[in-house]
Parts: C-alpha cells; structure tokens; sequence
C-alpha cells in the first residue's frame, strides 16, 4: 500500500505533473462525451479530419500573432464546412471527401511549417507536450473544455435523437442542420482543447476509444456516457503518471492506456466480449442426433 501511495504521490510533488494531470484528465472527460456521439454518428473519420486539418490553421495564427487556438479553430471549422460542400455537391462519398480534404490541409500545413521561422516545434504540435503546460494554458483549456461539455450536457437529447436518427429529429421539428453544424463546432472545439495534451494526431484515438469501449458494454447511451467519460479519466491519471515513471511520452501513454481498456472491453465485456461469446457457443447443449 505504501508502494502505490509513493508511486502516484512521488510525480504530484512537481507543479509541472499537476498541471500534467489536471489537464489531461480535463481533454479527457469532454472526448470521451463527444465520442460517444461520434461513435453512434459513424464519424470517427471526421474526428481524424479535423485533428490534421488544424496545422494550417495553427502556422498562420502564429504567422499573424493569433491565438493558436484560433487558428485551430477556424481551419478545423473550415476543413467541416469544405467537407460537407463537396459531399452535397457531388458523387464522392463522404468518406473519400474527408480524405481528400484532411490530408490536403495537413500536406499545406507542413509546407507553410517548413518555411515559417518559427521557435514551434513540430512534433510537440503533432503529440502534444502536456508537461510543458502552464497555468494560463491550463486555463484556455479548462475554458474550451468545460463550455464544450456543457453545451453537450445542456443538448444531449437533441444530439442523440440526431446521431440515432436524422430523419425522425427533422419530423419532429428539430433543427437537423444546426445540430448537424453545432456538433462539428463542439468537434473542433473539442481538439482545439486536446492540442497542449495530446496534439493533432494522438486526439484521434481519444475522440474514438472511450466511446467504443462503452459501446461494448452497454446498450444505454446514459451509461454509456458515464462508462466512456470514466475510462478516459481513469486512463488520463493513469497514463500521466506511469509516463512519469517509464520516462516515456505522456499523451501516448495515455491512448495506450485507453487501448488497453478497449480491448478488454472486447475480450471480456458481459454480452459482447468475444470470450464470452466463444464460452457461451462451447456450453451450448449439441442438437439431438436425427433418428
């Protein structure tokens, strides 16, 4: 007992790791509610889209002394729009648009990257440097996370009629197209949160895996919610601090964590976990031979 009390207690005694844990365990909670949305929407992909479409954005608010934020913001939003556009407007399935659109953006923003002066440093923009976050980072994220989340909270109904069935939320009268907008919006907000934690690249798997290891265990979307936010808070502590100790990455420790969690879910879950399916077809009584 006193091992694991100095295990976890041992990191937290540097102000850096506290702000470490504080903020990751914030990205963590506003994903895991927005994944749950993007897992029963299908648009685990959009996720991905606008993680990479955002360093454009990024290099020219640093260019032009902007916000990164709001660089962030305004390419993931824009990358959002162009998608939808190309889709109502011609053959290309959605999924080819979003490919097409994302690896664009992120092939320019690498381009600009490369011929910008900047003192950024790439890969902390690719994965994140959530040790390097300061007390006014850990703001701006606290702000964007909490109104993220409480905007999901306030119109989760609304949401989930719309992820669940578009075309019954516009016959009884719900704004179909503003859902369908405002939940790119909460989107893009939600990975501008992610960028000091886990970057434009490690925010995917935190977007897609607290909300399908909950999709496994169970069939009510209310916990549903509470199961996905649970393992990603639990997986963020858990991830910050054995970085720490391992001395390795910390926002990857932290999607390893929520991947090792996920497959547990599909080894072990009640109805769904693989194994139990395997156990439950072994005990099935055999059919009585034909006479």
């Amino acid at each position: 007992m006193m091992i694991l009390t100095d295990w976890i207690s041992g990191p937290l005694a540097y102000p850096f790791m506290q702000r470490a844990l504080v903020v990751s365990v914030m990205v963590a909670a506003v994903c895991a509610v927005l994944s749950c949305y993007l897992v029963l929407k299908g648009w685990s992909l959009m996720g991905d889209a606008i993680s990479h479409a955002v360093l454009p954005g990024i290099v020219l608010a640093h260019v032009l002394s902007l916000p990164l934020a709001l660089g962030a913001f305004a390419a993931g939003l824009s990358c959002a729009l162009l998608t939808g556009y190309l889709k109502e407007n011609s053959r290309v399935k959605e999924d080819t648009v979003m490919g097409i659109v994302f690896s664009g953006m992120f092939g320019l923003g690498l381009v600009i990257f490369t011929k910008v002066d900047t003192d950024q440093h790439l890969m902390h923009i690719l994965f994140g440097n959530v040790l390097g976050v300061t007390a006014r980072d850990l703001v701006e994220t606290a702000i964007v996370a909490g109104g993220t989340l409480l905007v999901v909270l306030v119109k989760r109904r609304d949401l989930l009629l719309y992820c669940f069935d578009p075309n019954h939320a516009r016959s009884i009268g719900l704004p179909v197209r503003v859902l369908h907008y405002g939940l790119l919006v909460l989107l893009s907000l939600t990975i501008v949160a992610s960028l000091k934690a886990v970057g434009i690249i490690l925010v995917v798997a935190m977007l897609i895996a607290p909300g399908a290891t909950a999709y496994l265990l169970t069939d009510s979307f209310e916990r549903m919610l509470v199961i996905a936010t649970a393992t990603a808070t639990v997986s963020a502590a858990l991830g910050t601090l054995v970085s720490f100790h391992i001395d390795g990455a910390t926002g990857a420790c932290i999607v390893l964590t929520q991947a090792t969690f996920f497959i547990l879910a599909f080894l072990f879950a009640p109805k769904r976990g693989i194994l139990r399916q395997t156990r439950h077809v072994s005990n099935a009584p055999l059919p009585d031979a034909e006479t």
